[in-house]
């Protein structure tokens, strides 16, 4: 008894256990057989142990029994069935998973590794792959976030029962066709199965090369742009603009221009100048009306003999002209931006504030009492403008002796610190200088110890050498005295 999987990645092959798990398997091939786990998602994909599929609602939460469809919601689940025991000893070993309670719904899983014990009496074994083990290892080396949620959808396209040798239960409405996907089961917020993600496929390796440095360049004009040495990251420079190097410093901007121009019209010509002493840095821009000129000169100017000099000619990379357009664009922009309108339309029947009305002089008496209404508030005003003036002045002057005492306070205890630091300096250098003079009569006084010492010494050696001349000269003088003892004796005996 055996189902095959139309997945995304291939077909995958289970035979069932159907005298062992007969509940379980019946389950199984009814739900597969009304089309309920077409383009349901493997949801969870944990790397060498499980991958889990077989919830509608992609979200590892849902799924339901097929004896929900006969029986309504009292038979969401069915209990897990035990016996015998059938242990996940291989790879691609086929579970129902427990929903926590012991109880089966519709989801299942594929083990990827062998022998993982602790599984068993808690998932029931129902089935193995018996085809498709190299399908089984592709969806086991998915790449998945943190949730081991496949980051591209990996799905169940169809069901097709080999064999079933269970009759469908009464009440089972089975569909003619395979139905179309629902707009959820495809919107999971991750790239579809069907899209592609290797760029690089059917592409020569010039063209991934190419691809490759497009790239990085587009990067590193996105850096630039960041940093603010670009405007835009798809600025591009301009294409009638001629770079020239190795330029011989005499070599001018009129030369130039002179040599380049029977190519065409040319707009500027700059020869880029040091900006303190003004000498030339041996490179110019040259700025061509038409395209046409500025590639006909690239191609008949580079390696020119150019006042001693060979050239070398190249398309402009710099967009240093664009950049200043483009800011000085931007700035005019921002200030139109902030001055608003330039004209604004006033009603200028409007009532303004603070006016005077104005009366025929025949109404001499109204006016009258109007102006010495008008001038006794303007005394008034004046008069409580000057008393606020002189009670701001008094109270300013007030302020500021204030200000003045504490200033002289301050100076009065900063002088009295500075004294206090000056009296504590010369106490300290009174002191050392005080050990000074005693360390100098210390080692004066050792000095002359030292000499007395020497001066002993001295008159020691002295008396030892007197000692011993004084012994030496007693010994020769009586060495003489028997020598002349022995003359006399010698002369008496003749």
């Amino acid at each position: 008894m055996a189902v095959l999987l139309e997945t995304t990645l291939g077909d995958i092959v289970i035979d069932l256990y159907i005298e062992e798990r007969p509940r379980c398997c019946l389950n199984f091939l009814k739900l597969c057989k009304i089309k309920y786990y077409n383009y349901c998602i493997f949801h969870s994909v944990q790397r060498n142990f499980m991958v889990q599929t077989g919830d509608p609602t992609s979200t590892g939460k849902g799924g339901e029994s097929m004896f929900s469809t006969l029986y309504g919601d009292q038979a969401k689940y069915f209990e897990m069935e035990n016996s015998p025991r059938i242990k996940h000893k291989k790879i691609g070993t086929v579970s129902m998973v427990n929903n926590g309670s012991n109880m089966h719904g519709s989801q299942f899983f594929f083990t990827t590794a062998e022998n993982i014990n602790y599984l068993d009496g808690v998932h029931t074994v129902f089935g193995e792959v018996s085809e498709g083990m190299d399908v089984l290892m592709k969806v086991n080396e998915a790449f998945v976030d943190k949730d081991n949620r496949p980051y591209q959808d990996i799905r169940i396209n169809h069901t097709v029962i080999l064999d079933d040798p269970f009759d469908d239960p009464s009440g089972l409405e089975v569909p003619d066709r395979s139905p179309e996907p629902t707009k959820e089961q495809l919107d999971t917020g991750r790239i579809g199965a069907d899209e592609e993600i290797d760029d690089t496929k059917g592409k020569t390796m010039d063209q991934v090369d190419e691809m490759i440095k497009s790239k990085e360049a587009k990067a590193r004009a996105q850096i630039l742009e960041m940093v603010g040495d670009l405007p835009d990251a798809e600025i591009k420079p301009p294409d009638d603009v001629l770079f020239v190097c190795k330029l011989n410093p005499v070599t001018t901007s009129e030369d130039l221009e002179t040599i380049f121009s029977r190519f065409g019209t040319i707009n500027s010509c700059e020869v880029i100048r040091d900006q303190k002493t003004g000498d030339s840095l041996c490179y110019a821009f040259i700025e061509f009306e038409k395209e046409e000129n500025c590639e006909e000169a690239y191609f008949k100017m580079d390696n020119v003999l150019i006042d001693d000099r060979r050239i070398h000619v190249d398309f402009s990379q710099s967009v240093a002209k664009l950049k200043q357009k483009y800011n000085l664009g931007n700035t005019k922009a921002a200030m139109d931006k902030n001055r608003g309108p330039g004209y604004i339309v006033k009603d200028r029947t409007a009532k303004q504030g603070n006016y005077d009305l104005v009366f025929d002089e025949d109404e001499d008496e109204p006016s009258h009492k109007h102006k010495k209404k008008k001038e006794k508030r303007n005394e008034t005003e004046e008069s409580d403008y000057r008393k606020s003036k002189d009670k701001h002045k008094r109270k300013r002057h007030r302020d500021d002796s204030d200000d003045e005492d504490r200033y002289t306070e301050r100076r009065r205890k900063e002088d009295e610190m500075g004294r206090d630091r000056k009296k504590n300096r010369d106490r300290e250098r009174d002191s050392e200088r005080d050990r000074d003079r005693d360390r100098d009569r210390e080692r004066g006084r050792n000095r002359e110890g030292d000499r007395g010492r020497d001066r002993e010494r001295e008159r020691d050696r002295d008396r030892d050498k007197r000692k011993d001349r004084d012994r030496d000269y007693d010994r020769d003088r009586g060495r003489d005295k028997y020598s002349s003892r022995d003359r006399d004796r010698k002369k008496d005996y003749r």
